[in-house]
């Protein structure tokens, strides 16, 4: 705050004249006040524009009367017709006048941070380039195939329920799918 301030005693001393007959410092107060207002209003994460921001105070105000006398919050396009803009207009205005939050935000009374309810013991790369490698094993097999195994581990069905839907015997469904694992056994050894 100090170093905002003192940004705009600097323009105060550019701009100063002395013909106004005022003193340095309280010509000065209006633009260190000025400066400050400036950071808190610009300064964010996520640069927002002053029209979205009126906007978005606007709304809140809105909906904060038509509470207080209905006891229900304004729906998006309630607010489009009051206002007379788009819905999409509201919309964003109401997302950028949410909070940012914070991964290090503290979520319990132990400290516990986001973060740490977020993070995963699992190697979660690892299982991402093992299920685009299965993805791509699988997109090379035949449609009969790939049909077998789409029944078989993603769909969690049995070989007999595989024989039944596919008009062949169960015996016939455990073969092949033996063929198909070893060949992704052989494949992904190579």
């Amino acid at each position: 705050m100090y170093q905002i301030a003192c940004i705009g005693f600097i323009e105060a001393i550019k701009r100063f004249n002395f013909d106004f007959n005022v003193e340095l410092s309280t010509y000065s107060v209006q633009y260190m006040i000025g400066e400050i207002k400036k950071f808190f209003r610009d300064d964010g994460i996520i640069r927002i524009s002053r029209s979205v921001k009126e906007l978005g105070i606007k709304i809140k105000e809105l909906d904060r009367i038509y509470v207080a006398k209905t006891g229900e919050s304004l729906c998006v396009n309630k607010l489009s017709e009051i206002l007379e803009i788009p819905s999409e207009n509201i919309y964003i205005a109401m997302e950028a006048s949410r909070n940012v939050e914070s991964i290090n935000e503290k979520v319990d009374e132990d400290g516990k941070e986001l973060i740490d309810i977020l993070k995963s013991d699992e190697d979660e790369q690892s299982k991402i380039v093992d299920k685009i490698t299965v993805l791509q094993l699988i997109k090379n097999l035949s449609s009969r195939d790939r049909k077998i195994i789409d029944l078989r581990y993603f769909k969690d069905k049995t070989q007999t329920q595989v024989a039944n839907i596919l008009g062949i015997s169960q015996v016939h469904v455990s073969r092949i799918e033996k063929k198909i694992l070893n060949d992704f056994r052989s494949m992904l050894l190579a």
